[in-house]
């Protein structure tokens, strides 16, 4: 193969694909979603603070009222001594947004609590009023027990334990890790090695088959060699992908931190943090009614870990990882789809072919998601081994640490793979891209495959 030739094509590719609208408008259209992913939840958890409401209380228990503490959404008023009917068919009139009733005192020391209100409370005040009528139930039963000290007793003995984990690196330092940190960058490799190999590499296919329903290619053909035009094409496309790639991150950074600095410091403050923390679950939940104040010292704690565990991690090794894995993946499959589309004559075509393609990496994507729930099983010890699955399951794997052999050996295995590919897909390419007037199937290509 002529080097020069191959740079002509490259080059060709590359110059057609960037200067395309389409490349333009997802170069710039995806920072500004990916922005808005990031930037919307945090403007919600500030602006999702409900309005104070004023409940009426009727307590005919007589042991609950004493515990309702006000907070900043919540008001808490004793209802008036008129009939509980009326109260609740003239909520608005009297000023309440809802009247809370606690019935007497069952024979287990209980009650049940019902609350009427104009429009629906939202969870987390719901979730309030419940765990304050809980925590003066509880106070009620261990007081009816006459034991001195129960009370201090039960105080002492509820614990709130915190597992602080720690990894010790290669000279001996231990240092603070967050798991989930771990977990999150795990996913998101292996969902983004996922989609850019399927992007692009049904990019490669789709080129291929443009070209040759248009007879362009007859005409490339009589100047290059068909494998010539195939790596060419391949490489090209390749570098739009990682121009792409690395413009959506310097995209991405600039709109959100310019977003930031104008929507105030409070949008990256521990506070918020630690709202998003709860909603999505990442952290236990507060005990209902705690003061921001406390929100935000367990956020700024949780933001700290995540801080020092993303200075600690080796994310320039993790990048390099990241783009080894990417590049020899995309060209592993990016040659197969390269093959794929020299047989048909339009993507409807196609579909028979790429299916033994597309299972790989659907089976790549699933162990990835396994991964970062065990990443030293022998499921993802494998996957990240195999050719054909492996630049997604490593790349879920790398976060958490994987020895140099295992790094060495997939990055091999791969690169072998690749070559042997490319050399077959280049005998299916060089036939197949030149064959018009017939649907091709499997029997085809392992017919052009030992003739040529």
């Amino acid at each position: 193969m002529n080097l020069r030739t191959i740079g002509i094509i490259i080059s060709r590719e590359y110059q057609n694909r960037v200067r395309k609208k389409s490349f333009l408008v997802t170069t710039f259209l995806v920072p500004v979603l990916m922005a808005a992913l990031i930037l919307v939840p945090m403007l919600l958890m500030l602006n999702s603070k409900e309005k104070t409401k004023t409940i009426a209380v009727l307590d005919n228990s007589g042991i609950v009222a004493g515990k309702l503490l006000d907070t900043e959404t919540i008001n808490y008023e004793p209802a008036p001594a008129i009939p509980l009917d009326s109260i609740k068919h003239n909520l608005e009139n009297l000023g309440f947004d809802a009247v809370l009733n606690i019935s007497e005192l069952t024979a287990d020391n209980t009650v049940t609590a019902d609350i009427t209100s104009v429009k629906p409370l939202g969870v987390e005040m719901a979730q309030n009023i419940n765990s304050r009528i809980e925590d003066a139930v509880e106070d009620y039963r261990v007081e009816s027990y006459r034991i001195e000290g129960l009370s201090q007793i039960m105080k002492d003995v509820k614990v709130d334990i915190r597992l602080n984990a720690f990894t010790i690196d290669e000279s001996g330092k231990e240092n603070i890790s967050e798991t989930g940190v771990y977990a999150v960058l795990s996913m998101l490799m292996g969902i983004i090695i996922f989609m850019f190999i399927t992007l692009f590499g049904g990019m490669v296919m789709s080129a291929v088959i443009e070209e040759k329903t248009s007879r362009v290619v007859e005409v490339l053909v009589s100047s290059v060699k068909a494998t010539e035009l195939m790596f060419g094409k391949i490489l090209g496309i390749a570098l739009v992908a990682l121009t792409q790639f690395f413009l959506w991150i310097l995209l991405t950074g600039a709109i959100v931190g310019v977003a930031g600095s104008a929507m105030g410091s409070d949008l990256f403050n521990p506070d918020t943090a630690a709202r998003m923390a709860q909603t999505m679950g990442t952290e236990a939940a507060l005990e209902g009614g705690a003061q921001a104040q406390d929100s935000a010292q367990i956020g700024g704690d949780e933001l700290s870990t995540v801080m020092v565990t993303l200075r600690n991690m080796d994310l320039g090794g993790i990048l390099l990882d990241f783009i080894i894995f990417f590049v020899l993946g995309y060209l592993l499959y990016a040659s197969l789809f390269a093959a794929v589309g020299s047989a048909v004559e339009n993507e409807g075509d196609s579909n028979q072919l790429q299916l033994p393609l597309t299972i790989p990496l659907m089976i790549g994507y699933f162990i990835a998601i396994y991964a970062f729930k065990a990443p030293d099983s022998s499921l993802a010890f494998w996957g990240s081994i195999i050719p054909f699955t492996s630049p997604i399951v490593m790349l879920a794997r790398v976060p958490f640490g994987v020895p140099g052999w295992e790094l060495a050996l997939s990055i091999g295995l791969l690169a072998l793979t690749f070559v042997l590919c490319a050399w077959m897909s280049a005998k299916i390419y060089k036939v197949g891209i030149l064959m018009f007037g017939k649907k091709s199937g499997f029997k085809d290509l392992w017919k052009w495959l030992r003739q040529s």
